[in-house]
């Protein structure tokens, strides 16, 4: 199909698809129905629940944990397995409630088309289902319909759309028959109307030129289809983790193994049990658990700040961001026009106050109530002009009609003006619409006194055009100031502003018409618009530029309009603007470069967002995407966590976003950062926790098996320690609060991997630490004469409480631990301690543990040997924290 119909003129358009005045035949209709197919967006087959389900153990860690209920099977340990295997089943639980939306973008956006549409057939008016449009097909549209196709308009009477769902602007776009150049971007194609958008006033009728998958918004569900989500940092650095470990404990425990029986004389199904067991304690089965808690959390904490998290590790995953790319409309400004400025002969008055509320005040440089009392005949003008009407809902002022329409009744309510009141005092007798051939909307209201008076508002080249003189405040009416108002209008549109020009006359006698007023209207003065921005946006970007995170703006509006916004947000020292022009004359091998440089885009396509977005991925960035509307659809989902609208947005846009905003608040994005930043660093926690111990038992017993001594553990001993505190001293780190100076940190790379140099150091150094304590401590039982069990028993605590000790330490990964603070802990530290102990205590004095885990009691003397070595390693990692600040030696999850 020809994608250049906003180009030809409307009988052309009309001949080459063979259609007319009268529209097409019923048998010709359904001729090209079987031909092009319905008029419908494709739907992506979702997978089935039992595939979304079984597709969360597809992951290296799960096979690991796997293993491990496997290999405690092997040896008898039933209980072990059965509480490994219960670990990967919540797991997958979890996942597949958190994930099993994924799939409904293309729902979304197909709903957004109308049900059913108003077309002419043999020249008769006639309803018909959406899905059975055809190019070539006349369709009927007016004000509250939505436009059911692509359409070429071939009649526009006083027709605007509201495009915001596929351009992303505020205002409502005016429509005409003539054909639009070729180079327009879509939103200023005013001879095109297009499937999907509003009709907001008039009404217009056009040609089908494209159906289904080829409108524009089938192109961006196309878009939407192909993108693939990918995956998130975490995902992909434990998928990564649980393959490594898993590789290094299956060949270490085959060396070992092989040492045993070969080098050390040990039976092989002796060595076989004291290796499995080794390996099971060895393996972190805990870590999935614990990980998937920790986001479960974080989910919660982001609830209560009015976030919704449709993908559990997104959680992270924005903590992990480093470019926020936004849309403007709706996300970083309010959605609403505010008439802000007032320009009259001799005056400049300024409108406090937003939105649609009539509070506030007008405000000069001079004299206030001069000043006012000039600009009120261009304020009567304004509500007389004007078919908008205002009320409150919900303790919140609402528009019914043209925004603009409703900012110029809220500006006259600031300036004390009753509304309501005047208009009932001067009634309309007669109207000229909005049309975009003239660019004016007339109308002639009657007062009770007697006097009728025509009101006039416009485009300003278009008034300043009709207008030869312009009244002055002290009633006079001299020679128009063309210049000066010409470059008021420049001046308003360098700030970012759209501006309405007003004038006025004494009525003529007859009817009017556009090109026949009766009258030449005397010019007024302008008004300035703008879409303002939201006061905690302001914040917001200050405190992502202090967390290193740059901000992106992307926005379909003009590029003057973003640049003022863009300095309202103090988005950058001086933003930089560039247009989706600029993205389409660059190659893909170039655009990151310019990307990266660019703070602001303007006129950008669906396209261009998701091209800006790949560009930034693939310099190593990650990137949150925001965005409210169905063009942001496809961006939203490629990018590493999509951030939707929840109030203003589209369904289009929350089913492809990870993370939803239910108050549309820019300000809750940086929430969810420090949240984000909180659960990874708890992650890193539980993993600098659960490494070390779990290779403290490790070395112990390949310390013997090395050395050819008895095992200082049995394996049974080893299985009670892993299952006792890992799913207790383990878990109560993913509870553990923000630590100071989070947000003053860059953001961590992509790429960084959860062993960094100072947590590979952490491993190795607390890993030697427990050996040589639980070494130390079995050695001094023996040459102090103690049975083995009782020995056992001594170093069985001493792991216990070194973990504990070592929970303690590791709540802070270099600030220092031994303040009250550290030492209070949180309600969750204290549980697990507490559950810990009451554990140990049973597994050393009860005769049934006793009989099942080999133990003995211990005299008081025995109990205090473990305190003390807990004691001595929080000393020794205190002074190791205090060496590695000094050299500032902390890896990116720690607050040097």
């Amino acid at each position: 199909m020809n994608e250049n119909w906003h180009v030809r003129e409307a009988g052309d358009v009309l001949a080459e698809l063979a259609s007319g005045p009268r529209g097409l035949g019923a048998e010709e209709a359904a001729h090209r129905l079987a031909e092009y197919g319905p008029n419908a967006l494709p739907q992506a087959e979702p997978p089935s629940a039992l595939r979304r389900f079984l597709a969360q153990f597809n992951s290296a860690l799960i096979y690991f944990l796997l293993a491990s209920a496997a290999a405690a099977s092997a040896i008898g340990h039933f209980v072990d397995a059965g509480v490994i295997l219960a670990v990967v089943l919540v797991n997958a639980v979890v996942g597949f409630l958190q994930e099993g939306k994924a799939q409904r973008a293309l729902a979304a956006i197909a709903a957004l088309v109308a049900p059913h549409a108003n077309v002419l057939r043999d020249g008769r008016r006639e309803g018909v289902a959406v899905a059975d449009l055809v190019p070539g097909d006349i369709v009927l549209i007016e004000a509250g319909d939505r436009v059911p196709a692509d359409l070429r308009l071939t009649v526009a009477h006083a027709l605007t759309i509201d495009e915001a769902l596929l351009t992303g602007e505020s205002v409502a776009a005016a429509k005409t028959t003539a054909p639009a150049p070729a180079e327009a971007a879509l939103g200023e194609r005013h001879s095109m109307a297009y499937s999907g958008t509003l009709v907001a006033a008039g009404q217009g009728r056009g040609v089908v030129t494209a159906t289904g998958r080829e409108t524009e918004i089938g192109h961006i569900g196309t878009l939407v289809g192909t993108v693939d989500a990918g995956t998130t940092p975490l995902l992909r650095q434990m998928d990564g983790f649980g393959r490594r470990i898993t590789v290094l404990i299956g060949l270490g425990s085959l060396v070992l193994f092989l040492f045993a029986v070969l080098a050390r004389g040990y039976g092989w199904s002796e060595a076989l049990i004291a290796v499995v067991a080794l390996a099971v304690g060895v393996m972190p089965e805990g870590l999935p658990a614990v990980m998937t808690i920790a986001l479960a959390i974080g989910v919660q904490r982001m609830a209560a700040r009015k976030a919704v998290v449709r993908l559990l590790p997104a959680v992270e995953t924005v903590g992990a961001t480093s470019v926020i790319c936004t849309d403007k409309t709706g996300t970083l400004t309010r959605n609403e026009m505010t008439a802000r400025r007032v320009a009259v002969p001799g005056h400049d008055l300024f409108a406090t106050g937003g939105g649609y509320a009539p509070d506030g005040k007008l405000e000069s440089e001079g004299d206030d109530v001069a000043a006012l009392a000039a600009s009120l005949p261009l304020l009567r003008c304004a509500v007389l002009c004007n078919d908008a009407r205002l009320h409150p809902v919900d303790g919140q002022w609402r528009v019914e009609g043209d925004p603009m329409e409703g900012a110029l009744l809220a500006l006259a309510g600031k300036a004390g003006i009753d509304t309501l009141h005047l208009r009932s005092e001067w009634t309309r007798r007669d109207t000229v619409p909005f049309d975009a051939r003239h660019r004016f909307m007339a109308t002639v209201n009657h007062g009770a006194d007697g006097r009728t008076y025509l009101c006039v508002k416009g485009a300003p080249e278009r008034l300043l055009h009709l207008c030869t003189r312009q009244l002055m405040p002290d009633g006079s009416i001299v020679p128009l100031d063309s210049r000066h108002w010409h470059l008021l209008v420049e001046e308003a549109a360098a700030a970012g502003e759209r501006v309405l020009a007003f004038a006025a006359a004494e009525a003529p006698a007859g009817p009017i018409r556009a090109d026949a007023l009766g009258a030449e209207p005397v010019f007024l003065g302008l008004v300035g618009f703008i879409d303002p921005a939201r006061d905690e946006a302001v914040a917001a970007i200050a405190e992502c530029r202090s967390a290193g995170i740059a901000v992106k703006m992307i926005t379909g509006d003009h590029a003057a309009t973003a640049l003022a916004i863009a300095r309202a947000l103090n988005l950058a020292d001086r933003p930089l603007v560039a247009t989706g022009a600029d993205v389409d004359r660059l190659s893909d091998a170039d655009l990151p470069d310019f990307v990266q440089k660019a703070d602001v885009f303007a006129r950008t396509s669906p396209e261009h967002k998701l091209r800006i977005v790949q560009a930034l991925q693939s310099r190593g960035a990650v990137v949150a995407m925001t965005g409210d509307g169905v063009n942001d659809a496809p961006s939203l989902k490629q990018a590493d966590v999509g951030i939707a609208m929840g109030g203003k947005g589209t369904d289009a846009a929350r089913e492809a976003a990870r993370i939803v905003l239910l108050d549309d608040n820019f300000a809750s994005i940086v929430a969810a950062v420090r949240e984000g930043r909180t659960v990874y660093d708890n992650i890193r926690k539980v993993i600098a926790w659960t490494l070390p111990t779990n290779g403290g038992e490790g070395l112990t017993v390949i310390a013997a098996i090395a050395a050819g001594v008895v095992m200082p553990m049995s394996a049974v001993q080893i299985l009670w320690v892993n299952l006792v505190t890992a799913v207790t001293l383990g878990l109560a780190l993913a509870f553990e609060p923000a630590e100071p100076g989070l947000m003053a940190r860059p953001p961590r790379s992509a790429g960084a991997p959860l062993l960094d140099g100072f947590m590979a150091w952490r491993v190795v150094f607390v890993s030697l630490l427990f050996a040589l304590a639980c070494l130390g401590v079995f050695h001094l039982a023996q040459a102090q004469g103690r049975d083995l069990e009782t020995a056992r028993t001594m170093v069985v605590n001493t792991l216990v409480v070194l973990e504990i000790f070592y929970l303690f330490n590791v709540r802070y990964l270099s600030l220092p631990s031994v303040t009250l603070r550290g030492f209070l802990g949180t309600p969750a530290v204290l549980w697990a301690v507490g559950l810990v102990s009451l554990a140990q205590l049973l597994f050393t004095y009860v005769p049934l543990f006793q009989e099942v885990f080999g133990t003995r009691a211990l005299t008081l003397a025995e109990g205090a040997v473990p305190v003390a070595a807990g004691v001595g390693l929080m000393i020794a990692l205190e002074a190791e924290k205090a060496v590695l600040r000094r050299f500032r030696l902390f890896g990116q999850g720690g607050a040097a």
